[in-house]
């Protein structure tokens, strides 16, 4: 594992931040799909997305799965979401004890039944020693009825363009006088702009570098946007090899599978 840190500075609180997956749906380089592993110096540890690779992107990294107390979604997609099953069965059979709190887009509790009756038919009604929780984020309007304060984690989102058959988020997650802003997968939208402003941390999308595929940012519509990004620091997500291949010559920097940033 590779670690940089991000303007953490003697006497604050810090965020521990692995990039578990960072790749695309499709394993693009051989990168794992959307994970991002978040330890808070004050106690706790919080995922944002789960991909369908998670479990095996925790361990090959060794993270304990059983120590993640609440998954934020960015959206219903199965390489952001489709690794909650298998965190909820791992539980089970390691004897988890600690309840997982679940945030998403309305529709995620249905959604998550659905996909554990798809994996493991009967799983979704098994009676376990710990509680699965969701906290669904309710469309009001234009926007979203937050800020709300999820397991100690204040929580804003936006709306992004990326449809999933449920409401897609770039979210702007405070934590411990801390920022993290994640696009999720959107297609470009001003709520980045808002959710990213003066935070310690953007996690961008940036799919491809030029070629424009619906629902996704590009290298080149973010750096279009540079100006008008406050925050401290911007690193790049969800790569295709079209920009893993080419990333020497990015303005941005961009994750690999393990990386760890201290925020």
């Amino acid at each position: 594992m590779h670690e940089v840190t991000v303007g953490a500075c003697n006497g604050e609180m810090t965020l521990t931040v692995t990039f578990a997956g960072t790749g695309d749906a499709f394993g693009s380089g051989g990168r794992l799909q959307a994970c991002i592993h978040v330890r808070r110096e004050s106690g706790g540890v919080f995922l944002i997305d789960c991909g369908t690779t998670s479990m095996v992107a925790m361990r090959r990294l060794g993270l304990d799965p059983g120590e993640v107390r609440t998954v934020f979604l960015s959206h219903l997609h199965a390489d952001h979401f489709g690794g909650l099953p298998f965190l909820i069965l791992d539980g089970q059979f390691t004897g988890r004890l600690d309840n997982l709190l679940v945030s998403g887009p309305v529709g995620t509790e249905d959604r998550l039944v659905a996909a554990m009756e798809v994996f493991f038919p009967g799983s979704s009604a098994v009676r376990r020693k710990f509680r699965t929780r969701t906290v669904e984020l309710a469309e009001q309007g234009a926007g979203i009825d937050l800020p709300k304060d999820i397991d100690g984690v204040r929580v804003r989102a936006w709306l992004g363009d990326h449809p999933s058959g449920a409401p897609a988020f770039v979210l702007r997650l405070e934590v411990d006088g801390k920022v993290i802003a994640y696009t999720g997968d959107t297609a470009w939208t001003d709520g980045i702009i808002e959710a990213s402003a003066g935070a310690d941390l953007l996690i961008a999308e940036c799919y491809y570098r030029a070629r424009a595929v619906p629902y996704h940012l590009t290298y080149e519509t973010l750096l279009s946007y540079a100006g008008k990004l406050t925050c401290k620091r911007v690193i790049l997500t969800h790569l295709s090899c079209d920009v893993r291949d080419h990333r020497a010559d990015l303005a941005y920097e961009t994750a690999d599978d393990g990386l760890v940033m201290r925020v």
